[in-house]
């Protein structure tokens, strides 16, 4: 993963004694590392950095309220968010879920950009491209038509994964991510006749009615809490008989929740719901993890929708 964010407090004082409850915090001193930290915040109320690590180190003492009302200073010191304590208090139930705020995701992923493929391959053993071509391949065959598309777009593109696996069988890509050192990695591929800079929803919203014939996301709806507004622009942006294919986390229950790797898990009712309500037809929809975690499979849906 991405280094962790550091937001200096402006006082050199407090960002010592920061750096002090981190090194305690590492060493598995957690009531001390949560002390020095309360010490640290009385010298920098607003130091968003502290007020953040604070908050975790409550949630891992079993302190719930006082991590709700650390989470809670640590976005009130940052507008922005940068550290996602928003995602903290929904999954700890302190707030209703909602979508992970822009500038978060952007800095996360800037900061992942350098090793991210390393990681997530390596590490995580990830493997949604390779999924998702399968299944986009199979839907191909059963329907009698060739698995070759004129248009694609690749919606939370990333380093250009999803391209690769598919280049062969794709004329002319198109990448969409919010994460402008993603987009640098993903245009070094050479895959790409354009790329943006935007979340799925606006780099939709700027395509014409109809005019790609196949949509990719790979694992990028795991970052979006309600899919309706995207498979909506997916169902104007696609022309008729073309393909959208995407995977995500999943969970047995209803709905939409938020796991402990802050990413969304999307219920597979849910998801036939929503694409049905964009005017989509569902043709493929398995169960398969695109990915690791603590090198154990996390439960997901591996999905592709037409459009008649």
């Amino acid at each position: 993963m991405p280094a962790r964010l550091f937001l200096s407090s402006g006082d050199m004082i407090a960002d010592r004694r920061f750096e002090f409850a981190r090194d305690l915090q590492l060493k598995g001193d957690l009531v001390a590392a949560a002390d020095l930290l309360l010490q640290t915040t009385e010298l920098a109320p607003n130091f968003a950095s502290a007020w953040f690590t604070l908050g975790e180190l409550r949630e891992q003492l079993g302190q719930r309220d006082e991590a709700i009302a650390a989470f809670r200073r640590a976005r009130g010191s940052d507008p922005d968010d940068l550290h996602g304590a928003g995602l903290r208090l929904m999954r700890l139930g302190a707030e209703p879920l909602s979508d992970m705020p822009k500038a978060y995701v952007q800095v996360l992923f800037d900061q992942y950009a350098p090793r991210f493929e390393a990681s997530l391959v390596g590490d995580l053993g990830y493997r949604g491209p390779a999924l998702l071509f399968k299944a986009v391949l199979s839907v191909r065959a059963g329907a009698r038509k060739p698995a070759f598309f004129t248009r694609a777009i690749d919606l939370g593109c990333g380093t250009g994964l999803a391209a690769t696996a598919f280049a062969r069988e794709v004329d002319r890509f198109i990448g969409i991510d919010l994460s402008p050192r993603m987009i640098e990695r993903a245009r070094a591929t050479g895959l790409y006749a354009e790329l943006e800079v935007a979340d799925m929803v606006e780099g939709l919203r700027g395509q014409s009615d109809a005019s790609a014939d196949l949509i990719l996301a790979a694992d990028a709806m795991v970052y979006v809490a309600d899919l309706a507004p995207v498979l909506g622009e997916v169902a104007r942006v696609l022309a008729p008989g073309g393909l959208l294919a995407f995977t995500v986390e999943t969970h047995q229950g209803c709905g939409v929740r938020i796991g402990g790797g802050l990413r969304y898990a999307h219920g597979e009712a849910y998801v036939r719901a929503l694409i049905e309500a964009a005017g989509l037809t569902l043709a493929h929809c398995e169960d398969l993890s695109a990915r690791n975690e603590d090198a154990v499979p996390v439960p997901g849906l591996v999905v592709v929708a037409t459009k008649a």
